[in-house]
């Protein structure tokens, strides 16, 4: 490998490898840089907290994200199959009406004078019940879910103190006990096809966890972060998207761990080396936001199509608000947005009748 060294960061406790070639041919060598590590508790998880998981026996064996055995594959290719550009394509227009819907009252809202939250009157939902369509999953609480999905995200990729983790690992249980039941009576949907392909009850559930979670919390802070970077301004949609994805993706690393002594640039990591990959913001291409190899992201099409319809359909409404405080921030080891974008009207005029 050339190009700059990898690095080490005390603080983090990795070697962080920025450079956007080095990042790729590290993806693209799952047996050298093994993704054992993909989905570990980035901080510790307290006793406490694993007993509450033990209790309704937590486990994420080797599924998608962490898995280069030889299992990976038909598991993949089960799942890729409910995301195909056909698929996605057809689910544009449920996309878009969703949208417009929430567009429609926040516009509404901003010009009663009132304050709005982007992030929760627009972005939040739309995602999720698109992706719980496409997986021909029903009876599915929306509101949970994005809330499991956030406590989940923190507790493995935060650094959350150990009153924290317990609060957080109380939901993480609460989530996978709801995956647990639905593994019960697999139908026709994700869990049926999970189901069909022998897998046990535990790696049906770390699939689900996974996707459940990766398919669209993921999707919901790239549309906010796209919404944040072109409020008062006009734009192209599908540029923006790339802009985004390019410099401040939802998901700017992502881990691996070197499974021999292996060369990075110019320097040695030794065997078991935790890697921390640069995936947006160093001056890659947009598609290395989503990874690259056997573990690529199954969902970009998705989440490209999903935030470049939301762009088009708020553009009226971005372009005649402006912030009213500097968003807080959901700031993780691989995960970065807006928590939330409080706006008002801005004094222009709102006119949502553009196509």
């Amino acid at each position: 490998m050339t190009g700059c060294p990898a690095r080490y960061d005390e603080k983090l406790g990795y070697w962080v490898v920025d450079d956007p070639e080095l990042a790729r041919e590290v993806l693209l060598d799952p047996v050298t840089f093994r993704p054992d590590n993909a989905v570990l508790a980035h901080t510790p998880l307290s006793v406490k907290a694993l007993r509450v998981l033990s209790g309704v026996g937590f486990a994420l064996p080797p599924t998608l994200a962490n898995n280069a055995g030889e299992s990976h594959r038909p598991i993949r290719a089960a799942v890729a199959r409910f995301f195909s550009p056909a698929r996605v394509a057809a689910v544009e227009p449920l996309t878009r009406s969703l949208i417009e819907s929430r567009v429609g009252e926040a516009a509404e809202a901003v010009a009663r004078g009132e304050e709005v939250d982007l992030v929760q009157a627009i972005a939040a939902e739309p995602p999720a019940l698109v992706l719980l369509h496409l997986l021909g999953l029903t009876d599915v609480d929306v509101p949970a879910l994005k809330a499991w999905s956030l406590d989940s995200l923190e507790l493995f990729w935060g650094r959350p103190s150990e009153d924290r983790q317990l609060e957080l690992a109380h939901s993480a249980a609460e989530f996978y006990a709801w995956l647990r039941s639905r593994t019960e009576a697999p139908g026709d949907d994700l869990f049926g096809v999970l189901a069909g392909l022998g897998l046990t009850d535990e790696e049906i559930c770390a699939v689900g966890y996974f996707l459940l979670i990766a398919g669209q919390e993921t999707t919901t802070q790239l549309i906010s972060t796209a919404f944040q970077q072109t409020l008062g301004r006009s734009y192209d949609a599908a540029d923006v998207v790339e802009e985004v994805l390019r410099e401040a993706s939802s998901v700017p690393t992502w881990r691996r761990v070197a499974s021999r002594d292996v060369m990075v640039g110019d320097v040695e990591l030794p065997a078991g080396a935790p890697v921390l990959l640069g995936l947006s913001g160093h001056g890659g291409p947009a598609d290395l936001a989503f990874g690259i190899g056997i573990h690529r992201c199954l969902g970009a099409g998705l989440a490209r199509m999903e935030a470049r319809v939301a762009l088009e359909t708020a553009a009226d409404l971005l372009s005649g608000v402006r912030l009213v405080e500097e968003p807080p921030m959901i700031d993780l080891l691989s995960f970065r947005a807006p928590k939330r974008l409080r706006v008002v009207t801005s004094g222009n005029t709102l006119d949502n009748s553009r196509d």
